[in-house]
């Protein structure tokens, strides 16, 4: 009775795998130099924030996978800690996950973040930006960022970040002062 057991588990496990395989394949990320993809997201204090109301400032737009885990308290700590920096440089920061409005509004009070943390429930906003993922069959956003400049296209990109040099990395991207110029370095 044990190796009927132990086939059932191999296939459950390998038909998990293709499905995961399969939603992967299915969104490709956006291409550097090409329009952002546009969307409207509610954020922690209820605004719904639109990416197009944004234009006239880089955005910086970063995925992450769940609101008071280490690594995403990480590096939400890091990019508020370099808030004045991206202000200086015409910078908005967006935070985006799957995690609702009410958790991100718990996750800005106990961490005091002060930029917006939007909530991707519905997942489309993920899958446009090719961010989706699924662990053990709950749905998250993978770690991805990427930086669009103030005319609405995607200059540079950053796959599976490094929450504690992430925020250093994407200000060295940004010119310097409020210029529209665009970023050259793709990642």
């Amino acid at each position: 009775m044990r190796k009927p057991v132990l086939c059932v588990l191999a296939a459950v496990l390998a038909a998990s795998a293709l499905i995961v395989t399969a939603h992967a394949k299915d969104q490709a990320l956006p291409e550097v130099g090409q329009p952002a993809p546009n969307f409207t997201l509610p954020s922690q204090d209820g605004t719904k924030i639109a990416l197009s109301s944004l234009r006239g400032h880089w955005v910086v737009l970063y995925f992450y996978p769940k609101d008071m885990t280490q690594g995403c308290t990480i590096e939400a700590h890091n990019f508020q800690r370099d808030l004045s920096l991206y202000e200086a440089k015409n910078a908005v920061i967006l935070g985006v996950s799957v995690d609702s409005a009410e958790s991100h509004q718990q996750f800005c009070t106990k961490e005091s973040l002060t930029f917006h943390l939007l909530s991707d429930t519905g997942h489309k906003v993920v899958q446009k930006y090719g961010s989706m993922n699924v662990n053990s069959a709950t749905p998250i956003a993978d770690r991805n960022t990427f930086l669009i400049n103030p005319e609405g296209i995607i200059v540079s990109e950053w796959t599976k970040v490094s929450p504690a040099a992430h925020s250093a990395e994407v200000l060295a991207t940004l010119p310097a002062g409020q210029s529209p110029a665009t970023a050259s370095s793709a990642h």
